[in-house]
């Protein structure tokens, strides 16, 4: 459930952020007229967002009746969410010094347009985060016991976003966001890494990779799965009792160099805008 409400966290501050950037423009060029087509612009990407989950859920678990097929889309699943994982906390990084700029320059041309460019700018700032949120969430809980807690805890790591996102835009409250942003990126690159490592072992389950009882490594014996940090590293990381060596290639040759790269200093800090109210 850690792993599901860090991803609701992340991917729901960045949301939040963006639609402040929208609301604070709006406000400050006195358009407060056009809030309710962002909000309706904003609306409409949750509900895909969440049709897209639902789908996703939906395509595994009804449509796919064939096991290999089942095993081979969640493969394909995990590998795209990480791919997305990847390109998005590099490109926040990258692009943390103009996102506010661009935001408020389309929206500017989008209140030159009418009503409907303002909701439909709205909408694509917003349904990118809701589309990965939906791909990263379905992946990482694959293999889990769903009872409803990695739901909840998506829920509650969206939650939190929204209300640090609305401290820091209606008060004086002020949050480092680069030191947030790449605490929680170093840890989603691992929660990556372990999205990937499911991928290669659905990939082996669908007969796709060969390799599936070789195994790396066997600790079943000494790791107790009722003890909390069994349940910490198999839900935060997918650190599982035992793991196949192409499993544990897979993660090491994607955890290693990538945490490299992002953790790299940077010659240009780039500190995130934060909107005022």
């Amino acid at each position: 459930m850690l792993a599901t409400y860090l991803i609701g966290l992340r991917e729901g501050l960045e949301a939040t952020l963006v639609v402040s950037i929208l609301v604070a423009f709006l406000v400050k060029a006195d358009r407060k007229d056009r809030l309710p087509q962002v909000w309706a612009g904003v609306g409409l990407a949750v509900a895909l967002s969440v049709l897209f989950g639902w789908l996703l859920s939906y395509t595994s678990t009804t449509l796919l009746r064939e096991y290999e097929q089942r095993e081979l889309f969640e493969a394909i699943t995990s590998i795209l969410a990480v791919v997305f994982v990847t390109w998005m906390i590099f490109w926040m990084r990258r692009a943390a010094r103009s996102i506010a700029g661009d935001l408020r320059g389309r929206l500017a041309d989008a209140l030159e347009v009418g009503s409907i460019a303002v909701a439909v700018m709205a909408f694509l700032a917003v349904v990118r985060e809701g589309l990965e949120t939906s791909l990263i969430f379905y992946s990482a809980v694959q293999g889990a016991e769903i009872d409803g807690g990695p739901l909840y805890a998506l829920i509650g790591g969206i939650l939190t976003a929204v209300a640090i996102g609305f401290l820091m835009y209606a008060t004086a409250v002020r949050i480092n966001l680069t030191i947030f942003f790449t605490v929680t990126g170093a840890l989603l690159i691992l929660v990556a890494a372990g999205i990937l490592k499911y991928g290669v072992h659905d990939l082996q389950e669908a007969g796709v990779l060969p390799g599936l009882n070789t195994l790396a490594y066997d600790i079943s014996g000494v790791l107790d799965p009722s003890a909390w940090y069994t349940a910490l590293f198999t839900g935060m990381f997918n650190v599982t009792p035992t793991a196949s060596v192409a499993e544990v290639v897979a993660w090491v040759a994607y955890a290693v160099p990538v945490l490299l790269l992002f953790l790299r200093p940077s010659r240009r800090p780039a500190p995130l805008p934060v909107p005022k109210s």
